[in-house]
């Protein structure tokens, strides 16, 4: 039996159901010539955000401006729904250094759907290279945006059934040994 971290130290880009490219910056190096640890916060939370807004209905600029959740429905991609995902937990396990200047395929996968939670994982993978650099993620809780409050029967449809289509078991996985 391995470990969750040697699971995750073997996982390659089929793992993950969605992909998103970043090209590294300059500024994303630290004084040691890697990418700087808090970069990869934002690598972990621009994939998922992407991936919300494009296939869950999430609207941030309708929470951003304040638009009254009943009429975000009224919106082009709007669905009305009125939840934020809130993080509640997070993590990053680095396996390998990387740097500018770079081209990184982030890899997005859930691991875990609950009623109102959600837990995803993202591989880091640099162009080119199969093997894994880093593999991190957070724990949503889907809320209602302005109360901040759980909302009775969990998140709202549109956001589960775009989360469903990222759920990988780790029997579907390459990364089971």
């Amino acid at each position: 039996m391995t470990s969750t971290l040697e699971a995750k130290k073997c996982r390659r880009r089929r793992d993950y159901p969605f992909h998103l490219e970043y090209r590294t910056r300059w500024s994303d190096n630290d004084v040691y010539g890697h990418l700087n640890n808090s970069i990869y916060a934002f690598l972990i939370d621009s994939v998922i955000n992407t991936y919300l807004i494009q296939h869950c209905g999430l609207d941030l600029e309708s929470v951003a401006k304040g638009v009254p959740k009943e009429k975000e429905k009224d919106k082009p991609h709007g669905h009305g729904h009125g939840q934020i995902g809130l993080v509640v937990s997070s993590y990053c396990d680095y396996f390998a250094s990387m740097s500018f200047p770079a081209v990184l395929d982030l890899g997005l996968r859930v691991v875990r759907l609950g009623s109102s939670s959600v837990t995803y994982e993202v591989g880091v993978f640099e162009r080119g290279d199969d093997a894994v650099k880093a593999v991190g993620g957070f724990t949503h809780v889907f809320v209602d945006r302005d109360t901040r409050r759980p909302v009775r029967g969990g998140m709202h449809e549109s956001i589960r059934n775009g989360l469903k289509k990222l759920v990988v078991s780790d029997d579907m996985s390459t990364a089971k040994l």
